[in-house]
């Protein structure tokens, strides 16, 4: 099963395509399914499976086997209750296997990082996209490196306080990421590399992660792509009560809504299931129109 299509970058883009430092994706041709390389021991889901170079790269190999659109490769937990790795640690886990990859796959590398210096080392080894939980509003040199690399940015909805105070949620990432796309544009990052996703189980309730994915295709208004990650979180274990192994199921549930949605990138562990069910979704959908 072939990737997401990528091609070279030679003039201006298209509004719907995607500028990851002269690759390009193209939004509107389908649902981008990005895979999950997690370069750690302690991941809530596959810890310790690709904690070496080389099993990351025949993972990450695997993923782009199985359709992937584009990898993000992380060397930094951040489930709930992780431990803080060095600087040095995080690029010795992440560096190698961008390094391994780069010349050899035509899929985007994305960096899953909120440290500068992190960041630096994966884009100076080929990497063409940082992902931001911060939202692009904690580290600024992040949003620097970004544009001084020509590279793409996902910033993610992180607010410790988002858990609290009421009103609609939908309004309130609204005007988180009017903030996020504000701080883009001041530094010179474009919109058309630049991408949303409302952080599914970061400082949320239930409640709200629910309510996200049944209304993330609100987020679009934005004009920007939207990414949801959702893959075999706690958002699905509170429904299904189930752990990490087993929540597949649950997982495609949660891409064929946010397809049906139009949602541009849907970050997960499994490609080649979530693909086909991403494909399903936006069959029907399109049957519509």
């Amino acid at each position: 099963m072939g990737g997401h299509m990528t091609t070279r970058i030679s003039q201006s883009l298209p509004p719907r395509l995607l500028d990851c430092r002269g690759l390009a994706i193209d939004c509107a041709a389908g649902p981008v399914v990005v895979g999950i390389v997690n370069v750690t021991p302690d991941s809530f889901y596959d810890g310790g499976r690709h904690s070496t170079t080389e099993a990351a790269v025949l993972h990450a190999q695997r993923l782009i086997e199985e359709g992937a659109g584009m990898l993000d490769i992380g060397g930094q937990s951040t489930r709930p209750g992780h431990q803080e790795v060095t600087e040095a640690e995080e690029i010795a886990r992440v560096v190698p296997v961008i390094a391994a990859l780069v010349g050899h796959t035509s899929v985007p590398l994305s960096i899953d990082t909120y440290r500068p210096a992190v960041a630096r080392a994966a884009l100076e080894a080929g990497a063409h996209v940082i992902n931001d939980i911060h939202g692009l509003q904690r580290e600024p040199e992040l949003t620097m490196l970004a544009v001084r690399f020509g590279a793409a940015m996902i910033a993610m909805h992180f607010d410790e306080s988002f858990a609290f105070p009421p009103g609609d949620v939908l309004k309130m990432q609204l005007s988180y990421f009017r903030r996020t796309l504000a701080i883009a544009v001041e530094a010179g990052l474009p919109p058309d590399r630049l991408v949303i996703d409302p952080g599914i189980g970061f400082h949320k309730t239930q409640e709200q992660n629910l309510e996200l994915i049944a209304r993330i295709g609100g987020l679009r208004s934005l004009g920007l792509p939207v990414l949801l990650g959702a893959s075999r979180k706690s958002v699905v274990a509170h429904v299904l009560g189930l752990p990490p192994e087993e929540r597949l199921e649950g997982t495609l549930a949660t891409t064929a809504i946010a397809v049906w949605q139009s949602v541009e990138f849907l970050r997960v562990h499994d490609v080649r299931a979530n693909l086909r069910a991403a494909r399903m979704a936006a069959a029907l959908r399109n049957s519509l129109s």
